[in-house]
């Protein structure tokens, strides 16, 4: 088994409905019947229950069943017993967090690269790069290590936008991300935009959706990357 894992910039795209302009995306990668495990650790300000009633209904329209890993007294049982995996938004600091908590971090590693399917949004997708290092987020909590799935081999800037309010004078988010490849030259990072997505079938690596991504790497800064390039090169 090869790993099949979706990585989305985002829970939305403009004005759309939560996780609406997903669904097409997601099912490629489910079946008929199939048992999906929902995990809400990054989830902050909802409860975990009111969490995952909000993704059921949005993910209806796939033909599978989706419970929350807080719903089972063995998080790693849960895991092992799933047909595949959703993480949602939030704060990634939490999620990781408790993922390290739960001691879940290489199972999931392991279940994924076994060829258990994957699903991300926002912080769901951060946590799939070497580390969290280019997340947007605050960080409320402190995890034992900023080190996450390594489903992909570098670093992933979900949300990327490069735009500046008038009179606002913080950095902007290219900015920050050269800031990063300062301190880290060799990690690649890309910057997908709210719409699009990664997706990792074994050794292939597509940017998909219509928007474009953008590449920070050493002294390359927010290099466009043309929607639904072969992005495979960045798996070696």
């Amino acid at each position: 088994m090869s790993i099949n894992a979706l990585m989305l910039s985002a829970s939305r795209v403009g004005d759309s409905a939560y996780l609406t302009h997903t669904v097409a995306l997601i099912r490629p990668l489910t079946q008929p019947g199939q048992q999906w495990l929902f995990i809400p650790y990054a989830g902050v300000s909802v409860s975990y229950d009111e969490y995952l009633t909000k993704v059921q209904t949005a993910l209806a329209p796939l033909p599978i069943t989706i419970n929350s890993i807080h719903q089972f007294a063995d998080p790693k049982q849960a895991i092992q017993d799933a047909a595949g995996i959703l993480v949602g938004g939030g704060n990634t600091f939490q999620l990781l967090n408790e993922l390290y908590r739960y001691d879940l971090v290489h199972l999931i590693r392991e279940k994924v690269q076994n060829g258990m399917p994957y699903v991300g949004w926002s912080a769901g997708s951060n946590i799939t790069g070497n580390s969290i290092r280019t997340t947007n987020d605050m960080p409320i909590v402190e995890p034992p290590s900023f080190t996450a799935l390594s489903i992909l081999p570098f670093q992933l800037n979900p949300h990327y936008t490069n735009y500046q309010m008038p009179g606002h004078n913080g950095e902007t988010r290219a900015q920050r991300l050269l800031e990063f490849t300062i301190v880290d030259p060799l990690t690649p990072v890309i910057g997908i935009q709210e719409g699009s997505a990664l997706w990792r079938q074994g050794d292939k690596l597509t940017l998909i959706g219509d928007q474009t991504a953008y590449l920070f790497h050493g002294k390359q800064q927010e290099v466009e990357i043309a929607a639904n390039s072969d992005l495979s090169e960045y798996l070696k």
